[in-house]
């Protein structure tokens, strides 16, 4: 990297990790927003976008990572700034688009202002799946027809820029992960009647990148919760694309599958 780094700081445990691992970082999070980094960041306004691009120019920051889960906040332009009422349109019109074309118009914006906007990869490459990891059983030859299935609907879709996890059982798609996220398709799953779950078949879960997608602000997280909702909505196990799926707390996700007696692993798709 080049100079200074800001994490721009959203919910979950990745931007704590990052911050960890680069401590002299400068810290930003969003009014509204929830992050474990409030209490060491700037706090700043989404509709006042401009004091954040002159704030990260005073603390010398050249590069910029985006952590973290971010919902769409609500933005009130009556308290827009220059620069947000500048950028303001093609933030709207991006919203329309599937969630890669936003956060590649968000990317934009920054290195438009004179940031390199970063992944987490560059920071924390120990992070990511590799194609070594197997956690568990075996997948049966019935599950191996599913994980097939899975990835081949994921694969389809990615043209539309729609979903980054799919489960199958039996070839039956069970759930597509959209803008909710994978804990909520695997909570609709858990409560999906088992009729509907060909021959009793137990069915897996594969999480994979879309085909093009910019990694820099989106790429797959999985981690001990992830594999206990699997657990929970009834699955063998998770198959996550190798190289492009970040673990959050390698130990407790492979002692959450051991623990729940199913599968974890790894493929390049």
């Amino acid at each position: 990297m080049t100079g200074r780094l800001a994490i721009i700081a959203c919910a979950g445990d990745l931007p704590v990790l990052l911050h960890e691992h680069v401590p002299d970082a400068m810290v930003v999070t969003f009014a509204g927003i929830e992050s474990a980094l409030g209490p060491v960041s700037q706090r700043h306004s989404l509709e006042k976008i401009g004091q954040l691009f002159a704030a990260m120019q005073a603390e010398g920051v050249r590069d910029v990572i985006f952590a973290g889960a971010l919902t769409r906040p609500a933005l009130n332009p009556a308290e827009f700034d220059q620069a947000m009422m500048a950028i303001a349109p093609r933030l709207m019109a991006a919203m329309s688009l599937g969630d890669d074309g936003l956060l590649r118009t968000v990317i934009d914006v920054f290195e438009e202002q004179g940031f390199i906007v970063r992944g987490v990869l560059d920071v924390r490459p120990d992070l990511v799946a590799s194609a070594e990891l197997a956690i568990g059983p075996d997948p049966t030859p019935s599950e191996e027809k599913d994980i097939a299935r899975a990835t081949e609907i994921l694969k389809q879709l990615a043209p539309i820029d729609v979903g980054q996890g799919c489960a199958v059982a039996g070839g039956q798609c069970l759930g597509i992960e959209t803008v909710q996220g994978t804990d909520a398709v695997l909570g609709f799953v858990a409560q999906t009647p088992a009729q509907y779950r060909q021959g009793g078949l137990r069915g897996v879960y594969v999480k994979a990148t879309k085909t093009g997608q910019d990694l820099r602000m989106d790429m797959p997280v999985i981690g001990p919760d992830t594999i206990n909702a699997v657990a929970k909505a009834g699955l063998a196990g998770m198959v996550v694309e190798a190289g492009r799926v970040l673990i959050i707390d390698r130990e407790a996700t492979a002692a959450a599958a051991q623990s729940a007696e199913i599968f974890l692993c790894a493929r390049a798709f």
